[in-house]
């Protein structure tokens, strides 16, 4: 397996991809603009005060995408697809960003102080995108096994984002060392379940771990499950960057909507996925510093009766409570029967001194 030589820390823009850093959130445009710019500045509005750190377009169009025929093979006939009926021609057609919208939304997005970048679909794409300067690139799952497309990004001397969704051991270690040969180290290799939308159960979050270890690689998720708790769950296992689709509003329609966060879930996912990475801290025994105050409130033995010099100590006259200043309750062995030194007041914090030796 490709061991790593990938670096400990890539960057992307001024945005420090690694372990010390909370997830790099990336908001997924995708199609669900409808062929409406306006709607489009929307979302990278509603997505930057959400508090994403990128927005992701896909570059492509329906020719260079597939062939316009309605052969077998080229109309989705899945009964539970989403988009069950269309050939695919006519779908990347309605998905498709216009190439003419790119800059506009990149700058717009830049103003509002995200990042942006795009999946490039053909070697094209890759040229245009870099003309317009993007920070990386992000290849998708079903391109991972486009080695000329591959070759033809990691050549630009940019960070690559890849896309795992169905693809093998060998696929993933072909394309990584495709990239490698290219001239790019800064990888990074996304979890995904290419299901649209997604089940939790076929999600295998424990792959990431294991996507680190044997490529040596940034790892993340691109998700397509519903709500946050998976890509939450992800940076427990070592995810630096999340990828979520987003749309105003799913009611609202869009080509990918149903399996798309609102404005106030990609909210959620930035605060929670940065409070789980903050939580992860470190293998840690003897309680924090934080928690030094704490520690007075822990049960030690007290006096429930007033006690009469020399009489005996036990369960009638002691008892293991709150807080925690009398003699700890490993002692409780040591003290039972012994005899008291003199007067001890009910609500005395149990001691040595109090104990005739």
């Amino acid at each position: 397996m490709a061991k790593g030589v990938s670096p400990d820390v890539i960057h992307i823009g001024d945005r420090e991809i690694s372990a010390r850093q909370a997830p790099f959130i990336i908001a997924e445009l995708s199609g669900n603009h409808s062929q409406s710019l306006n709607t489009a500045r929307a979302m990278v509005k509603a997505a930057a005060k959400s508090g994403a750190h990128a927005i992701k377009l896909q570059t492509y169009t329906a020719d260079s995408m597939t062939l316009d025929v309605t052969e077998k093979g080229f109309v989705i006939e899945e009964q539970d697809s989403l988009w069950h009926g269309a050939s695919l021609y006519r779908l990347y057609q309605k998905a498709s960003t216009p190439y003419e919208w790119h800059a506009e939304l990149f700058e717009y997005a830049n103003s509002l102080g995200m990042l942006a970048f795009s999946s490039p679909f053909d070697e094209a794409a890759v040229d245009f995108l870099d003309e317009l300067n993007v920070p990386c690139f992000k290849i998708a799952s079903f391109e991972l096994t486009d080695i000329p497309l591959i070759r033809k990004a990691a050549s630009k001397g940019k960070p690559l984002i890849m896309s795992t969704g169905m693809a093998s051991l060998s696929e993933i270690e072909l394309a990584v060392e495709t990239a490698r040969s290219a001239g790019c180290n800064d990888i990074i290799l996304l979890k995904c379940t290419s299901t649209y939308p997604a089940e939790p159960v076929n999600t295998n979050l424990l792959t990431i771990p294991h996507l680190r270890d044997a490529f040596g690689c940034e790892v993340g998720l691109s998700d397509h499950t519903g709500g946050i708790g998976a890509a939450v769950a992800s940076v427990a296992l070592g995810a630096s960057v999340i990828e979520k689709h987003f749309v105003l509003d799913r009611n609202g329609g869009g080509v990918d909507a149903a399996f798309s966060l609102e404005p106030e879930e990609l909210t959620s996912l930035v605060v929670e996925s940065e409070r789980a990475w903050q939580a992860l801290g470190q293998v840690k025994y003897g309680g924090t510093v934080a928690e030094d105050k704490s520690k007075q409130y822990r049960r030690s033995i007290y006096v429930s009766q007033d006690i009469q010099p020399g009489e005996a100590l036990g369960p009638n006259n002691l008892k293991i409570v709150r807080p925690a200043f009398g003699l700890a309750p490993k002692h409780w062995d040591s003290v039972l029967h012994k005899k008291a030194a003199d007067f001890i007041k009910k609500g005395t914090a149990l001691s040595w001194e109090h104990i005739s030796q």
